[in-house]
């Protein structure tokens, strides 16, 4: 295994989306194209299926040095009504295209640091959300915690407003790690939230824990998945830490290149991880997650319905999410479109009345059958070809560039089909890079993406 991860272990997209954010049209998307592409989508699954909401809440008191994700730093409280009041201007603008009223299966609220906001803040962006919607009677609606700063009250205000799912950011319990991330977070916050959300009723709580971070060892890996199996949460995230400063620039740079660990040694800190979680009744769930047998996002891996957004895995796909907020993405199916990323320019925008936007990518036919063939891959670790509707032109092209990796045993091939052994699960990204038709046409002459493995 460790001569594959030096061979293989090279930059590439998580594919959240195909194609990805690089690969968008460089002349962005044309607003009335994106409208048309989303009343569409509304029209076919809206009534079936319900639509997605992601609501980006991009403000935090403190920057992590670990995190790639658009914030907005402030200790000012105040800045929360103004947001709020802009997030409900950007949804009226969107419910105003749809002639029917939405009904919304899937809601999560991201950041930054939802849990910034007081709870009456949060009331009243749900209930402004809704006062123009309809829940889905499948509903599923879940946030992400901060531990050191989620009261019990805000729980219970989201619980009452329908929410079930939380997801509380832990990372690492290692004290010289957190600082080296500048996330000081006690073992006692954690266990004290976890307690609370099933004290309130909530059905599914998620740790979110990260490996290959500055100064993480085996022996801090295996400290920090000893303490969550105290509070044994329903859902573990397992995430690679993605070195990108060239993105996120002095964020990214709090500590020396050299106190990462590289190569086989952090990808040792995963199998480990993953063996530990084995062994506590954790099952893998696509790529860098794992779940008891209870929770859904595992029934939905046994049922061939796990689905991959930009808001990573999930139990309930739905055609159509709207993301709302400083640098949301949206996704119609048949496009995607991402909201200006500052939170002045965002406001600027909605309180004209325009829909944020800065770009976006409208997807060809050949986009959407690439699209379904990662998905399947990304979520089932199989696809096929057999079907008209994914049907790949020139597929043996594709496969010519996968020969290499069947005869190391990570994919293998048969007349319309495609499959990922157990063993290769962490390649999975290599592998669904030979179906990449923009990363193949273009290669990147800078590093774009993170590595691999």
């Amino acid at each position: 295994m460790e001569s594959l991860i030096q061979k293989y272990n090279i930059p590439g997209p998580r594919y959240t989306s195909y194609p990805t954010v690089p690969y968008w049209n460089k002349n962005g998307i044309d607003k009335q194209d994106w409208i048309a592409s989303l009343q569409k989508s509304f029209l076919e699954s809206n009534a079936s299926e319900g639509i997605s909401i992601y609501i980006h809440l991009p403000f935090c008191e403190s920057l992590c040095t670990f995190c790639a994700c658009h914030k907005h730093i402030t200790k000012r409280h105040g800045v929360e009504e103004e947001y709020i009041e802009t997030v409900l201007k950007e949804w009226r603008l969107y419910a105003n295209l749809f002639d029917e009223t939405p009904i919304i299966k899937e809601l999560h609220l991201g950041g930054g640091t939802p849990t910034f906001f007081s709870k009456e803040n949060l009331q009243y962006l749900i209930d402004g959300i809704f006062s123009i919607a309809k829940k889905h009677p499948e509903s599923a609606f879940s946030f992400e915690g901060h531990p050191n700063n989620t009261t019990k009250a805000q729980l219970q205000t989201l619980f009452d407003c329908g929410f079930t799912r939380v997801s509380f950011g832990v990372q690492d319990y290692n004290e010289k790690v957190q600082q080296a991330i500048h996330r000081i977070q006690p073992f006692e916050a954690v266990k004290k939230v976890t307690k609370w959300s099933r004290e309130i009723g909530y059905t599914s709580v998620s740790h979110d824990l990260i490996f290959g971070l500055p100064f993480q060892t085996k022996e801090n890996v295996i400290h920090t998945i000893n303490k969550t199996k105290e509070l044994q949460p329903d859902r573990i995230s397992f995430y690679s830490y993605a070195h990108v400063p060239w993105v996120k620039g002095v964020g990214q740079r709090g500590f020396n290149e050299s106190d990462l660990p590289k190569d086989e040694e952090k990808r040792a800190l995963y199998e480990i991880g993953k063996k530990l979680f084995s062994a506590l009744g954790y099952e893998e769930i696509g790529m860098d997650h794992f779940a008891l047998k209870t929770d859904s996002l595992y029934k939905a891996t046994i049922n061939k319905t796990l689905h991959r957004n930009f808001m990573g895995y999930t139990a309930n796909k739905t055609q159509l999410m709207v993301g709302l907020g400083m640098s949301a993405i949206s996704d119609s199916w048949y496009a995607f479109a991402q909201n200006v990323k500052t939170v002045k320019e965002y406001q600027q925008l909605v309180n004209k009345g325009e829909i944020p936007i800065f770009r976006g990518h409208l997807l060809s036919t050949e986009d959407g059958i690439i699209r379904k063939h990662i998905l399947n891959m990304m979520c089932h670790f199989s696809t096929s070809w057999d079907k008209e509707a994914l049907k790949i032109h020139n597929i043996q092209q594709h496969l010519k560039l996968l020969k290499e990796m069947e005869k190391d045993g990570l994919v293998q091939i048969d007349e319309n089909k495609l499959s990922i052994p157990e063993k290769a699960r962490p390649f999975v990204r290599n592998i669904c890079m030979a179906f990449d038709l923009h990363l193949l046409k273009n290669k990147p002459k800078t590093q774009l993406f993170s590595m691999t493995i």
